[in-house]
C-alpha cells in the first residue's frame, strides 16, 4: 500500500488539535503512508475539495457539512467523547471512522487513517458497480442526486442557475412487446446516445426509470435556456431510430425544474421534474405508443394504420 500517497485535508475548530494530528502522522505513516497533510478552515473546504486532490477529510469539532463530502472522500470525525448513538448515526451518514482526541496520539493512528481511505475506495467501486444503467451506461438517479448535491454545496454562497430536465419516453414497452427485450434495450441505448449528443460535455444525462431520462444543465443564464434545450432534445428524439433493421419512433414528454426557483434540494427538483413529465402529454409520432403507456384504448399497438 505504501506506493500510494494519501492526501489528507484536516479542518476544525481547534488548531492545537490539528497540530497534534499532524505531529503524530509520520511522513511515511509507519508504512501506511506516505501522507500529505494540509490544514483548511471550514469555510474553505468546498473550494479545496474542488481544486486539489483529497483522499480523506479529518473533521475536528461539530460541522454538519461533512455529510455532503462523504460520498467523495473518506471522512474521519474527531470528537471529545462520542456516544454509541452518535457513533452509529455518523457511520450511517457516511463517516468512515470516529476517533477521540486521545486516539490521535496512539501509534495505530496512521493505520486507522489508511484503513478509512481504503474502505472509502472499496465503497466507491461498489457504488459505481450498481450506479449505472446496464443498457445505456448512464448513471442512475442516486448518482445524479449526489452530483447535484455536490454542485449545490459549491454554490451555497453564490447560487448559479441550473435546470433539471426529465424526458418520459413512450414506445419502449411497445418495442419490448413487438421485438423483445434486446430490441427495447437497444432503443433505450440509442435514446441515451442522442440525448448525450444534444447537450454539453459539462451536462449530465442519467437514467431515472425504465422509461425516463434526466438531463442536468449544470449552468444556464436564464430559464429560457432550459426551454430551448428541451425543445432541441424533443426534436432530436422525434426522428426515427433504426433497431434491427426496423424503423421505430418514440413520443416524449418533458418536465423542467429550475434551481433555485423550483427548489434547493436535489430530490425535490427531481420529483418536480418527474411529476411534470408524467402529467404532460407526450409529443412525437402518433401510433407508436400502446395503451399501457398512454392509456388510450384507440392506440392498442404501434402498427401504422
Amino acid at each position: 500500500m505504501s506506493d500510494l500517497s494519501v492526501h489528507v485535508l484536516q479542518t476544525g475548530l481547534t488548531p492545537v488539535v490539528a497540530d497534534r494530528s499532524r505531529a503524530v502522522i509520520p511522513s511515511d505513516g509507519d508504512g501506511f503512508g506516505p501522507f500529505e497533510v494540509a490544514d483548511c478552515a471550514i469555510e474553505n473546504v468546498w473550494q479545496r475539495l474542488a481544486s486539489t486532490p483529497v483522499d480523506v477529510l479529518v473533521v475536528h469539532g461539530r460541522w454538519d457539512g461533512w455529510t455532503r463530502c462523504a460520498s467523495d472522500v473518506a471522512v474521519i470525525l474527531v470528537v471529545d467523547s462520542p456516544t454509541v448513538a452518535d457513533t452509529v448515526r455518523w457511520l450511517r451518514d457516511g463517516a468512515q471512522d470516529i476517533v477521540t482526541i486521545d486516539e490521535l496520539a496512539q501509534p495505530g493512528w496512521p493505520k486507522r487513517l489508511r484503513a478509512a481511505v481504503e474502505r472509502q475506495r472499496v465503497r466507491a467501486v461498489t457504488r459505481q458497480a450498481f450506479a449505472t444503467d446496464v443498457h445505456t451506461g448512464l448513471p442512475h438517479a442516486g448518482q445524479l442526486i449526489e452530483h447535484m448535491s455536490h454542485l449545490m454545496a459549491l454554490r451555497e454562497r453564490e447560487p448559479a442557475p441550473m435546470a433539471l430536465l426529465v424526458l418520459r419516453i413512450e414506445g419502449l414497452a411497445t418495442t419490448m412487446a413487438r421485438l423483445g427485450p434486446e430490441a427495447a434495450g437497444t432503443l433505450r441505448r440509442k435514446v441515451a446516445v442522442r440525448l448525450r449528443a444534444g447537450v454539453r460535455a459539462s451536462d449530465v444525462v442519467a437514467s431515472v426509470g425504465e422509461d425516463s431520462f434526466a438531463v442536468l444543465l449544470s449552468l444556464i443564464d436564464t430559464p429560457a435556456d432550459a426551454d430551448r434545450v428541451g425543445r432541441k432534445l424533443l426534436g432530436s428524439l422525434g426522428e426515427t431510430f433504426k433497431v434491427g433493421g426496423v424503423d421505430l419512433a418514440v413520443a416524449t414528454a418533458l418536465g423542467i425544474a429550475s434551481y433555485p426557483a423550483d427548489g434547493t434540494q436535489p430530490d425535490m427538483l427531481l420529483r418536480r421534474a418527474i411529476g411534470l413529465a408524467a402529467s404532460t402529454p407526450a409529443s412525437g409520432r402518433a401510433g407508436y405508443a400502446n395503451r399501457l403507456e398512454r392509456g388510450d384504448a384507440t392506440a392498442a399497438n404501434d402498427e401504422p394504420r
